[in-house]
C-alpha cells in the first residue's frame, strides 16, 4: 500500500465536541470522509454546559449547522422553533448531544488531546512532512495513545483559557492567591448557592463584552431583590462609548436588547463604572479585595470578583506541528486582517473558509473560537461555514471550498476607533462595515474579490 493509499484511508481527527466540532463531524461525514472526535468532556458540548444558564442572542435557526440538521432529521428529531433562542444547556441536550448520539463512535469521550505531530518528525524536520500521517496523541482513563489522522481540525474553542484579570495580559500580582474569590464565567444567580455568595455584596466585574454585559444585568435584577448588592464595572477603556453595542441598529435583535438592558442597569444606579482601570495588583485585607490599577488607583474593597474578559487558545498540544499565527491575536494569520479588534470597530467579519484557516503543516486547521485566536465576538454560523469549507477541502473539492456564502449579522456600531482603543466621537458613521445585502465572496489566496 502507497503512502497516499495509507493516508487516505485514515480518519480526519476532530478535536472537540462543541458546535463547531460537531459539525465538521458532519460535514465530513457528509463528503464521505470518516471522521473521528475526541472530546476531553464526558458529554457533547461539555464547554457550553458550562455556561448553562446564558441565553444565546443567536436565534436556533443560527446555531443549527444544515447539514448536522439533515443528519438528525432521519432519527425523527424535531427541530426547535427557529425564531427562538436557546440557553447553553439548551443548545446542548436538544441539538448538540443528539448530534453526537446520531454519530456514534465517531465521538470519543474522555479523550483529551495532548499532542499533535507529524509521524516520525519533529517541527524542525522538513523531509516527509507531505507525505507521512500525522499522529495525534490522546489522554484516556487508561492510559496514553497515539492515533494516526490524515489530516487534523482543531475546534477545541478557548473557553477552557479565560484570560486573567490583570490588565497587561498576565494575572495581576495576587491574582492567583485570591483565586477563593475569583470568578472567570458569568455566574449563574438561579443557583441558591451561587446567589448566596453575590447577594448582599460588592462585586468587581472586569470586562466589556457580551458576558460583561449578562453579568450586569443578572446583578442589576439581584441588586433589585437583595439590598447592599452592588457592582463596580471596571472597564480597561478610557470611556464607555459603545461597549453597550448597537440597540435596535443590531441585526440580531437580542444581542441589541443585551446592550440596552445593560445600560438601563448602569443608569439604575446599582452599578459603578470605572473607566481607565488596567488592574496591577489584587490584595486581600480584613475586608475584603483591594483592586489596584497600573497607576496606582485603588478601589474600595469588594468581597467578590467576576473576570470577563475574553479567552486565549491553548497553543502547548501543537507545538511540534507548523503554524502561521498573527502576532497580535494568535489567530489563523490570514483571517487576522479581518477580525482585528483593534482596527474593527463594528464587528462584522467578512467570509473565509479553508484558505485562511490552513496551517503550514499540511492536513491541519484550526476552525472556531481557536480560529480567532484572542479576538471577540465568533457567531455559530461562521464557525459552521469555515468546517463546511475546511470539509470541501479535504474532499479535494476546491470550488467549493473557495465559494465561501456568508451573509453575518452587523452589530450596528461603526465608527473608525477599534474595540480596544478609546471611542472617538468624531468618527464617521459606516467605518469598517460592509454593505447589509447579502455578498458572496471568493475566497483565495490573492484576498476577497467582492
Amino acid at each position: 500500500m502507497s503512502d497516499d493509499e495509507q493516508r487516505t484511508g485514515l480518519p480526519v481527527v476532530v478535536v472537540g465536541a462543541g458546535p463547531v466540532g460537531l459539525a465538521a463531524a458532519a460535514h465530513l461525514l457528509d463528503r464521505g470522509l470518516e471522521p473521528l472526535v475526541l472530546e476531553a468532556g464526558e458529554q457533547a458540548g461539555a464547554h457550553v454546559r458550562e455556561w448553562h444558564n446564558v441565553r444565546l442572542f443567536s436565534r436556533w435557526g443560527e446555531v443549527i449547522d444544515p447539514v448536522g440538521e439533515k443528519l438528525l432529521a432521519p432519527t425523527g428529531w424535531t427541530p426547535p422553533d427557529p425564531d427562538t433562542y436557546a440557553t447553553g444547556q439548551e443548545w446542548a441536550q436538544r441539538y448538540l448531544q443528539p448530534l453526537a448520539e446520531v454519530l456514534g463512535a465517531r465521538v470519543r469521550f474522555g479523550a483529551r488531546v495532548i499532542g499533535v505531530a507529524r509521524r516520525g518528525r519533529d517541527r524542525v524536520v522538513d523531509a516527509g512532512r507531505e507525505t507521512e500521517p500525522l499522529t495525534v496523541h490522546v489522554q484516556t482513563v487508561d492510559g496514553e495513545e497515539r492515533i494516526l489522522a490524515r489530516a487534523v481540525v482543531d475546534a477545541s474553542g478557548t473557553w477552557a483559557s479565560p484570560n486573567p484579570l490583570g490588565g497587561d495580559g498576565l494575572p495581576a500580582i495576587g491574582e492567583r492567591a485570591a483565586a477563593g474569590r475569583i470568578a472567570y464565567q458569568v455566574p449563574d444567580l438561579t443557583d441558591p448557592d451561587v446567589r448566596a455568595r453575590y447577594a448582599g455584596r460588592r462585586i468587581a466585574v472586569a470586562g466589556s463584552g457580551h458576558s460583561a454585559l449578562t453579568a450586569l444585568v443578572a446583578f442589576a435584577e439581584l441588586a433589585g431583590t437583595e439590598p447592599g448588592t452592588h457592582v463596580d464595572w471596571l472597564l480597561r477603556r478610557g470611556q464607555v462609548g459603545d461597549t453597550f453595542g448597537g440597540g435596535d441598529g443590531d441585526q440580531l435583535p437580542a444581542r441589541g436588547a443585551l446592550g440596552t438592558r445593560a445600560a438601563a442597569a448602569v443608569e439604575a444606579g446599582h452599578i459603578t463604572t470605572v473607566t481607565g482601570f488596567r488592574t496591577a495588583a489584587v490584595e486581600q485585607t480584613g475586608d475584603g479585595v483591594v483592586l489596584e490599577s497600573l497607576d496606582g488607583r485603588r478601589l474600595p474593597p469588594v468581597d467578590e470578583v467576576v473576570v470577563l474578559t475574553g479567552f486565549r487558545p491553548d497553543l502547548s498540544w501543537l507545538s511540534e506541528v507548523r503554524l502561521d499565527l498573527d502576532p497580535t491575536l494568535q489567530a489563523a494569520r490570514a483571517l487576522a486582517p479581518l477580525i482585528d479588534p483593534n482596527v474593527h470597530s463594528c464587528g462584522t467579519v467578512y467570509p473565509h473558509g479553508a484558505t485562511e484557516l490552513a496551517q503550514p503543516e499540511p492536513g491541519v486547521f484550526l476552525v472556531g473560537m481557536k480560529s480567532y485566536g484572542r479576538a471577540p465576538t465568533f457567531l455559530a454560523m461562521t464557525g459552521y461555514e469555515q468546517v463546511r469549507s475546511v470539509a470541501a477541502a479535504l474532499a479535494g473539492d476546491h470550488e467549493a471550498a473557495g465559494r465561501v456564502e456568508l451573509v453575518l449579522p452587523d452589530t450596528g456600531v461603526c465608527g473608525g476607533a477599534g474595540l480596544f482603543d478609546d471611542p472617538d466621537p468624531t468618527a464617521s458613521g459606516g467605518g469598517c462595515c460592509g454593505p447589509a445585502e447579502p455578498v458572496a465572496v471568493t475566497v483565495g489566496a490573492v484576498g476577497l474579490d467582492r
